[in-house]
């Protein structure tokens, strides 16, 4: 299998397959990421590294399988046009396993068909643990591609995760974004719960009621884990400046909706909310960012020493 893009997520979920014995070709614009995960790969026969696209190309064998883990939008396409240049060929399968918008899926599957390429939208998500031990993933195109290429998708999901074809094209980027708008709402009210228990008269060790939370707890789960990993981390989240970044996924949900005519509220204002804090950071950004950071490994600002 071929892998573009070695950022953390491209870099765990490599891992994850050669560890499973699945041979991988890897390309990375910077050429150290591939020499950084080469240094993690055991056995270096199962993951073979090419230094541009042509060798890329010339090095997977036919029908190529390509997985992309780049950045959504122009990156994507950018991508695509060089793999066509240096040799993609029909029957060819390309899988968009970031987080791009639907409509751009769609739009590029159609082109690619044109070509007879074959082009299926993979929605990926479970953050860095999920990519090292069991993505979450959610498939769009043609069934008989995806049928083709199941074995990759199970492999990468393993027995703590799960694969879901939902789909024409787009299909699985459509169900990706409205998971990550749902993702927005449940750590904003996360978020805002612990800015009230931090502004509250009495002196809580926010920690306690996280690990309280976390045990039996109705919102129990794996962020309420995390949150309590990031106290233990960061003590009472003082080191960490109160923005948050990221926003794409959001901001389409949104976009989406309206087009639906449906009502999301509770994710228009968390995505609101979560831009405010570039101007205005908040208690409730600093826990944002603290989870972003322990789920996927987003970068995370440190308040600036006086």
């Amino acid at each position: 299998m071929g892998f573009i893009g070695l950022g953390k997520m491209g870099q765990a979920m490599v891992f994850n397959l050669v560890e499973k014995g699945i041979e991988a070709v890897v390309f990375n614009r910077t050429a150290g990421k591939m020499d950084e995960l080469a240094g993690q790969v055991k056995n270096g026969r199962i993951l073979t590294k090419a230094y541009s696209y042509k060798e890329f190309i010339e090095k997977l064998p036919r029908p190529r399988i390509i997985w992309l883990m780049v950045e959504h939008g122009q990156a994507v396409d950018e991508v695509i046009e060089e793999l066509i240049q240096n040799g993609l060929e029909k029957e060819d399968i390309v899988i968009d396993g970031g987080n791009s918008f639907y409509k751009d899926s769609v739009r590029r599957y159609n082109f690619l068909k044109e070509k007879g390429i074959h082009f299926l939208d993979a929605g990926t998500s479970g953050g860095l643990e999920g990519a090292r031990k069991g993505a979450c993933i959610m498939v769009g195109g043609e069934r008989d591609v995806f049928e083709k290429v199941r074995a990759y998708f199970e492999a990468m999901a393993g027995t703590s995760g799960d694969v879901t074809y939902f789909g024409q094209s787009g299909a699985g980027h459509f169900v990706k974004m409205v998971h990550n708008g749902v993702e927005y709402g449940m750590l904003e009210a996360i978020a805002e719960g612990f800015e009230l228990l931090k502004k509250s008269p009495t002196n809580w060790i926010l920690q306690k009621v996280a690990v309280n939370w976390s045990k039996g707890s109705v919102v129990r789960g794996w962020l309420m884990d995390l949150l309590v990993k990031a106290f233990r981390d960061y003590p009472n989240l003082e080191a960490i400046e109160g923005k948050v970044g990221g926003g794409s996924t959001g901001e389409w949900t949104i976009e989406t909706a309206k087009e639906l005519k449906a009502e999301i509220p509770a994710i228009e204002a968390a995505v609101k909310t979560r831009k405010q804090t570039q101007r205005v950071p908040t208690y409730a950004g600093k826990v944002i960012a603290a989870l972003r950071n322990q789920f996927g490994g987003h970068k995370i600002e440190k308040v600036k020493k006086q």
